[in-house]
């Protein structure tokens, strides 16, 4: 048995998981500020630029939480589990047959964006320069999706076998390049034109570009635990399905978690553009919690999944709980500290007055109840690793009903923005009840 799988089914589970889990948090937090960076230059552009931004970011996060956690979550469980039963072929296969799948959706979404784009956009809110901005950004970001989704996948292939390190290498040199190049073709210098918000679209491209290049050389290198050759090419539809029977659960769980964010910001647009940017702005803090909870679920997809592979039911039960009480505290903290100081992260992005009061108003109902919606996401990635997703994604369409239906009844009710974001508050305190509720009654291994 290779010696990290040995360590994922029989080293102590609390030290594995942090050991596991500190370069996977510090790759999140760098994959995540990649996209703060961007939205910090751009909101320099100005309020319509960054409510252009903020019309396309849940769309853009639907691709990104898609194709790493949905998808990705599937492509490394099926890896983990396969290892864990010592099917060294099968994963090698898995390899290519994620391949294929990367490609076909990200050719799906740039389809997608640049056919409803603009219609989607209107929907939401979006007029005059804002809904141009929200265009020129959507039309470069998604006209390279595949480069997203490939970089995520064979990311994701790499964490299926434990290795948590070298795709934290990978981003982190990767969100340092783009510390310059963002602001360079945004604004321009020299001999390189300003491209405006095209640049920061254009800059998150090659970002994708260059650390799929990394990932790739990394795979086919002799430190690769999966060294996958042409021989093992043949595409297999059992694969296929062992891929997408989770990763199309988590597909649906993640379409629900990103149009329940896309409602809210369509019913805020109705307050004006000054109350999209400041909900989109806010509400940008409560993605930044799905990496970092995906630092500690990466790893537990991969011991849970090898668990569940090898038959360690117990040990698979006992790492979700305490990665979930890790991931609890991790959120509950933060978001205790941006409703106590919603200025300190909204001051970040832009100082107009009316944009700040409406996220201050955001983080300080919803910010509490982080700690709920970091329960929630941890028990999701938890259930990747297991292969059973029917709960978890029962708890976010229970989330999206009560964060679209509670937000719109507020509104027709006269109650303001206020009511629309204890709408969203509630739904995140469901989305965690009913999958801790569902787990601990053992629905993972009910036949």
């Amino acid at each position: 048995m290779d010696p990290r799988t040995r360590l994922l089914l029989e080293g102590p589970i609390a030290p594995t998981l942090l050991r596991l889990a500190a370069p996977n948090v510090i790759v999140m937090v760098a994959q995540a500020a990649a996209g703060l960076i961007e939205t910090w230059f751009v909101g320099r552009l100005g309020t319509d630029a960054l409510a252009g931004m903020a019309l396309v970011f849940p769309v853009v996060m639907l691709m990104q939480m898609m194709s790493a956690g949905a998808m990705g979550g599937g492509i490394a469980s099926a890896i983990a589990r396969a290892l864990g039963a010592h099917r060294r072929h099968d994963a090698h296969a898995l390899v290519f047959h994620a391949l294929v799948l990367s490609g076909l959706f990200g050719l799906a979404f740039t389809a997608a964006a640049l056919l409803g784009g603009a219609r989607l956009y209107a929907a939401m809110g979006g007029q005059g320069g804002s809904l141009q901005a929200a265009l020129v950004y959507s039309n470069w970001v998604f006209a390279g999706a595949v480069l997203v989704w490939l970089f995520n996948s064979l990311a994701s292939v790499i964490r299926g076998t434990g290795n948590m390190a070298l795709p934290a290498q990978v981003i982190s040199v990767g969100t340092l390049l783009l510390l310059p190049v963002s602001p360079l073709l945004i604004f321009g210098w020299g001999p390189v034109p300003a491209m405006g918000i095209a640049g920061g679209a254009l800059a998150l491209l090659l970002y994708y570009a260059g650390g799929s290049v990394a990932l790739g050389l990394w795979l086919l290198s002799p430190r690769s635990l999966l060294r996958p050759t042409w021989a093992d090419a043949g595409l297999r539809w059992p694969l296929f399905r062992d891929i997408l029977r989770v990763g199309l659960a988590g597909a649906v769980s993640t379409v629900a978690t990103n149009v329940a964010i896309a409602i809210a910001t369509g019913l805020a647009g109705r307050f004006g553009p000054e109350a999209i940017a400041g909900y989109g702005t806010a509400s940008r803090l409560e993605y930044l919690l799905v990496p970092l909870v995906f630092g500690f679920g990466g790893p537990l997809v991969a011991m849970v999944g090898t668990a569940v592979g090898a038959g360690r039911r117990e040990r698979a039960l006992r790492a979700t709980w305490i990665g979930a009480a890790m991931a609890v505290l991790l959120c509950e903290l933060i978001g205790l500290a941006a409703a106590a100081f919603p200025h300190a992260w909204l001051s970040l992005f832009d100082s107009d007055a009316g944009m700040q009061a409406v996220g201050a108003q955001y983080l300080r109902i919803v910010g509490p109840v982080y700690g709920l919606f970091g329960l929630g996401l941890i028990l999701y990635f938890a259930s990747q690793g297991a292969g059973r997703l029917l709960w978890p994604v029962l708890g976010n369409i229970a989330r999206l009903v009560i964060a679209a239906v509670g937000g719109w009844l507020a509104w027709r009710a006269g109650w303001g923005l206020a009511g629309v974001f204890a709408a969203q508050a509630l739904a995140l305190v469901a989305y965690g009840g009913i999958n801790a509720a569902a787990i601990a009654k053992g629905v993972w291994f009910r036949d």
